[in-house]
């Protein structure tokens, strides 16, 4: 077997590669990775970090390929999708990309809790639905919900209704729904009010995690609609919560976010598992890249 040039490539994307410009949020992506790729470097291994769309780079040459920050792959979907088909029969990616093309879509919710996961109530409406936010509120029984693509990220398209708003809101659902399937769910008091934890688990064991809190009068704990993060120390409860969640899955991911709530009948909830390339606080914790580098190695053998 030829001799690979790279032992592990670090993804990011173009707009973070190469930034126009230095914000907080870019400035915030830049340390994050490079915690990372400074972590596995000083292991011995040889490391690069891209973006997933470089097209002059041989993805062969490369033994892994870790998901960092390919921020921009649910508006670029389709051409993600071509690219990740493609480089998974050149390398190894981590996570792979069964487990990828899995989390991907939120309909992965509903295996987890065949599984004993606690979920938020979720009710799925199909791509081409021809029903109306007014029928299916009225069939749920639910008042206050929110709406969201079943694949996306950022908040995006993800809208907080309720009774008084439905009608002006049925022109965007309506569009919406004839390019991709949408989840409804009952609005969650407790995000606003305490917060969402994300718990972060490397290769099966907990690490550490922080509390995202929503700014005032909004009800989106990211830090992209003013969200703010703060240390936190969990419970064994929710320690246990989130480490099941993740042995849960199809195959166990090297890494991993768990992010929970206590809903409204004041039960553990998950909001979302985040497997692709989620947030991980590095900055905050930053022997934890020394943890997640050390897991890599331990687990694929690579020194």
């Amino acid at each position: 077997m030829a001799m690979k040039s790279f032992d592990i490539i670090i993804l990011t994307d173009s707009k973070h590669v190469n930034p126009l410009s230095i914000d907080d949020y870019t400035k915030n992506v830049i340390v994050e990775d490079a915690l990372i790729q400074n972590a596995l470097g000083q292991q011995g291994l040889r490391v690069l970090r891209l973006s997933w769309d470089d097209k002059d780079f041989d993805w062969s040459s490369t033994t892994y390929i870790l998901f960092r920050s390919t921020w921009d792959y649910f508006n670029r979907f389709d051409e993600f999708s071509k690219w990740l088909s493609k480089v998974s029969k050149q390398t190894i990616l981590l996570n792979s990309e069964q487990i990828i093309l899995w989390n991907i879509d939120k309909h992965y919710l509903l295996d987890l809790k065949i599984k004993g996961i606690h979920i938020a109530d979720t009710y799925f409406i199909k791509k081409g639905s021809t029903e109306t936010l007014k029928e299916i509120h009225s069939k749920l029984n639910w008042a206050e919900t929110v709406l969201k693509p079943c694949i996306s990220g950022a908040a995006r398209h993800t809208y907080k209704l309720n009774p008084n708003i439905l009608e002006t809101h049925e022109t965007i659902f309506k569009s919406l729904i004839s390019e991709e399937s949408m989840m409804l769910q009952p609005f969650q008091n407790n995000i606003v009010e305490k917060g969402e934890i994300s718990m972060m688990v490397f290769n099966g064991v907990f690490t550490h995690a922080v509390l995202k809190k929503a700014k005032k009068g909004d009800f989106r704990v990211q830090d992209d609609f003013g969200g703010s993060v703060h240390q936190y120390s969990p419970t064994k409860l929710e320690i246990d919560f989130a480490v099941q969640t993740v042995k849960a899955c199809k195959e166990l991911p090297i890494y991993a976010r768990v992010d929970i709530f206590t809903d409204n009948n004041g039960k553990i909830a998950l909001a979302e598992l985040e497997l692709i390339e989620p947030e991980l606080w590095f900055r905050l914790f930053p022997d934890a890249a020394n943890i997640l580098a050390i897991a890599i190695i331990n687990k694929f053998n690579l020194l």
